[in-house]
């Protein structure tokens, strides 16, 4: 078993599932109510959809092959890589968008999962297939 990936997976996992809850409520759904353009609205709506597909995903690559361990038949560090670079990225541009508007990060707090999920993903990657 690769503990780091499976470690990685279950805060993704989790992350998906504040995506979707917490986030609906707070961030889409006032989205939707604001007064502007429909189509924008609705470009807005697909983004949202699309990162939580992006999110389970990346928790069902990161989980189903960490927990195959030894077992598994494709060496899967070069995925474990990629999530790690699209994670870390997400925190950068999190954190560079939350200091040019003068907004706390602790109120833009994703990015410490995106940190913490692309490092765990990174240390998976690094074990391959343990």
């Amino acid at each position: 078993m690769n503990t780091y990936a499976v470690i990685a997976g279950v805060l993704a996992f989790l992350a998906s599932i504040g995506h979707l809850t917490i986030g609906k409520k707070q961030f889409l759904q006032s989205m939707m109510g604001a007064e502007f353009d429909q189509l924008a609205k609705k470009v807005m709506q697909s983004v949202f959809h699309y990162i939580s597909v992006f999110l389970f995903l990346t928790a069902f690559m990161l989980i189903m092959p960490g927990l195959r361990g030894s077992q598994c038949t494709i060496d899967p560090t070069p995925l474990f890589i990629f999530i790690a670079l699209n994670y870390l990225f997400f925190a950068i541009a999190q954190i560079i968008i939350a200091i040019r508007a003068k907004i706390s990060l602790l109120k833009m707090f994703q990015w410490i999962f995106w940190v913490l999920i692309s490092v765990f993903s990174y240390l998976a990657g690094s074990i391959g297939c343990a």
